[in-house]
């Protein structure tokens, strides 16, 4: 049952105007992070590593939660129109596969985006003029990490989207959660705020080191936090007069 509710959700976004987002936002951050990065490239010696802080500096605290928050507003907003909520509730489907199939929905956009994000990184490197061999499985593992992090922001982003029906202030709070994180970092709780956890695992600050956490515990708190935001919206979706 649950695979066929994903393929509805993959219905729904077939021909859905995220997908210009998802090709056109990572391109900004991209653009942004090179021209910084050959602005500073005296100081900035570590070749890919240190093009990876530039780039990961607008992606992961800005337009990365923005994209996150329009993907999230995006899906919960097909159900809030035409009172379409009145119709999935009543299948006779449990509420925990209705959340579970819109959070897969939004992973799969969050990993696309993590490899389009990762080819542009490459790209910009080539372009920037680096000769060294790109650190192929550090992206990898950016990537995958990265993914997991932005589930979690995700599943707060589509339980928020139960309570406010508005699509812009979602996004905003989206918004404001990636700053949020940059701060949280910043402190060095990066690895225990939601908002932080996509930020944390793409290694965005320190991408030469290995995560201080370690990885199992990094994957326990992320699978932790998607837990707890499905069980509560399967509570909300059981509860409440959505």
């Amino acid at each position: 049952m649950l695979m066929k509710i994903i393929r509805a959700e993959q219905l729904k976004l077939k021909r859905s105007p995220v997908w210009i987002a998802f090709m056109i936002m990572p391109v900004v951050p991209a653009v942004l992070g090179t021209l910084n990065y050959l602005n500073n490239i005296e100081m900035l010696k570590s070749e890919w590593y240190s093009l990876w802080t530039q780039h990961t500096l607008f992606t992961c605290y800005f337009f990365l939660p923005l994209m996150i928050g329009v993907y999230c507003s995006y899906i919960m907003r097909e159900e809030q129109n035409n009172h379409n909520w009145n119709k999935v509730l009543t299948l006779p489907v449990r509420r925990q596969a209705v959340f579970a199939a819109k959070l897969t929905m939004a992973s799969i956009m969050i990993f696309l985006s993590e490899v389009w994000i990762c080819l542009l990184f490459v790209i910009s490197g080539l372009a920037a003029g680096i000769t060294a061999p790109a650190p192929v499985g550090d992206i990898l593992r950016w990537c995958i990490f990265g993914t997991l992090g932005g589930m979690v922001m995700a599943s707060a982003q589509l339980m928020i989207s139960l309570f406010i029906k508005s699509f812009a202030l979602p996004v905003g709070i989206s918004l404001a959660g990636g700053i949020s994180g940059m701060v949280f970092l910043a402190k060095g709780f990066g690895h225990i705020w939601p908002y932080s956890l996509m930020a944390y695992g793409m290694n965005s600050n320190s991408p030469q080191q290995i995560m201080e956490s370690g990885y199992l515990q990094f994957v326990l708190i992320c699978t932790a936090f998607i837990a707890v935001f499905t069980v509560l919206s399967s509570v909300i979706l059981s509860r409440k007069d959505v």
